[in-house]
């Protein structure tokens, strides 16, 4: 396994979202709570899924690895007592200001794994096994989760993407439209 290949995706994981949340910070309040016929009715409600979906997993990660950085973010038990259908975040602001801080502890994250640390199966239960919200026990290689997470925000910002579309707003933030 090449670790330079997850640090190559946590960077571009964070700049995709600095560059979507340049342009979702210029929304009206309307304009992010606007109901859209997805899943996920409004760019508020996406953000929410990412963000709450990167905790979730970088927490359960964070116990295989003895990564302590999350922690701070959790003052009460909102993230992690977490129904899927909460929405996360008072207003935009509040969003920017803790998706950046969860991107760099992400980065950190992964910067922090050794190379032979995502060969391993992640052990999180007493029998080495991962369960989803659903209690599914899945049994893989840390990379996989971590492959997972990027894989998962890449698909919700593409949805956001959709959704500023149809609010008429010039949304390109892929890795070729960067200046």
């Amino acid at each position: 396994m090449v670790k330079y290949i997850f640090e190559a995706f946590s960077e571009n994981n964070k700049r995709a979202n600095i560059d979507m949340d340049n342009i979702i910070k210029k929304l009206s309040e309307e304009e992010w709570e606007k109901q859209f016929s997805g899943y996920y009715k409004s760019i508020h409600d996406l953000c929410s899924h990412i963000y709450i979906s990167d905790y979730t997993w970088l927490n359960r990660l964070c116990e295989f690895c003895e990564f302590t950085e999350i922690k701070h973010l959790v003052n009460d038990n909102d993230l992690l007592n977490y129904n899927w259908g909460k929405i996360m975040f008072e207003n935009i602001n509040e969003y920017l200001q803790k998706r950046e801080e969860l991107d760099e502890i992400i980065c950190s994250f992964v910067n922090k794994v050794k190379e032979e640390q995502l060969l391993q199966i992640m052990p999180l239960d007493e029998k080495g096994r991962v369960k989803n919200m659903e209690g599914n026990i899945f049994k893989k290689q840390l990379w996989t989760y971590l492959f997972h997470i990027f894989n998962h925000a890449t698909h919700h910002r593409a949805q956001i993407s959709i959704y500023l579309d149809m609010l008429g707003k010039e949304n390109d933030y892929n890795e070729f439209s960067s200046k």
